[in-house]
């Protein structure tokens, strides 16, 4: 079993996003929840349910989609921040995303919040993907 949860819950969706598919099923820790509650609050995804199956919890994530080409909200994720080579940034450095219309997932003393969020509490902290 693959020990990065964040690289697994983000290919997942990334893949689902792919494939044009209307729902994935993720495996629920505290961390994807964290990852995908940002994903929900940003309006990348429709929705998030989470259930018990076989005494393992899963969250279920409604992907959200516009046109009617079905283009994907999530057009890219880049990863910075990998188990071999960390990257941290203080909060002056946190950088933007396309002007402001993408984000930047960040691992902080306050748990998992946007680059948004960091900038207006005055944090820092790792920096874990780029979503646009």
């Amino acid at each position: 079993m693959n020990k990065d949860v964040i690289s697994t819950t983000v290919t997942l969706i990334r893949n689902a996003n792919t494939k044009r598919k209307a729902m994935t099923r993720i495996p629920a820790t505290k961390m994807t929840r964290g990852i995908v509650q940002i994903l929900l609050e940003e309006g990348f995804l429709k929705s998030v349910t989470e259930h018990r199956e076989n005494g393992k919890n899963f969250l279920d994530i409604r992907l959200r989609y516009f046109g009617k080409g079905k283009d994907p909200y999530v057009t890219a994720i880049r990863y910075i921040s990998k188990p071999g080579l960390r990257i941290y940034s203080d909060r002056i450095r946190i950088p933007k995303i396309l002007g402001g219309m993408g984000i930047a997932i960040l691992s902080t003393s306050c748990g998992l919040i946007t680059d948004r969020e960091a900038r207006r509490r005055k944090i820092g902290g790792e920096i874990l993907r780029h979503i646009w």
